[in-house]
């Protein structure tokens, strides 16, 4: 008989859990960075050091032991949640927390994207510069890298001193260009992870070098 799976704890205990010990990595981008780790064809690659890397690399203090297990316990039925999207029919979805189209609304979803995005990268590579991906693989982390590119450089418009403040038509624009390239950044992540998995199971590699985030 095999061991039944690990229920999800749901979304808002693992954000309260991550806010109790001070993570300094914000949850949408915990989020990232796990599956980047779940797609990874690192051997070394390691659930265990990856939450400890939430916090840079050692866990924060505990008042027992049971406080340690409840964390694991909690952080590794979000790990299981996230490991569904190694399925073609589950593709993973970015966080949805910002609906409005005021200015600081745009800044704070490019904010969020670019963590993310760079946080799938880092789960994905881990310490090492170079993987040995697949070709469709490469291309899907380069083009994640060019979509990371592109939301910073609308971040840094907004942010440029003594800029007149944008119309409800460029917002707009603006707004629904983000949202663009979170939807094909959806899906060259989710290509990225079916092109790992595939590779693992075929035991085939091809050299890729790690994109540059800026």
């Amino acid at each position: 008989m095999k061991k039944p799976p690990i229920k999800y704890v749901g979304d808002k205990k693992v954000r309260d859990l991550l806010a109790r010990y001070a993570c300094p990595i914000p949850f949408p981008a915990v989020r990232t960075r796990l599956l980047g780790n779940i797609a990874s064809p690192r051997l070394d690659a390691s659930p265990v050091q990856t939450v400890k890397d939430l916090w840079g690399g050692e866990l924060p203090e505990f008042d027992d032991i049971d406080a340690v297990n409840l964390l694991f316990q909690d952080m590794m039925s979000l790990w299981n949640n996230l490991a569904k999207h190694q399925s073609r029919s589950k593709p993973f979805k970015l966080s949805r927390e910002v609906a409005g189209a005021t200015e600081d609304d745009i800044r704070r979803l490019c904010g969020i994207r670019t963590e993310e995005l760079e946080g799938f990268v880092d789960g994905l590579f881990g310490t090492d510069e170079d993987l040995d991906l697949i070709e469709r693989a490469v291309e899907g982390m380069e083009q994640i890298g060019q979509i990371n590119a592109m939301i910073r450089g609308v971040l840094d418009h907004l942010d440029r001193p003594n800029m007149p403040p944008p119309t409800d038509k460029e917002r707009a624009a603006t707004l629904k260009n983000v949202k663009d390239l979170s939807h094909i950044a959806e899906k060259e992540i989710h290509a990225v992870i079916l092109s790992c998995k595939r590779a693992r199971a075929q035991s085939l590699s091809k050299s890729g070098p790690r994109p540059t985030f800026h």
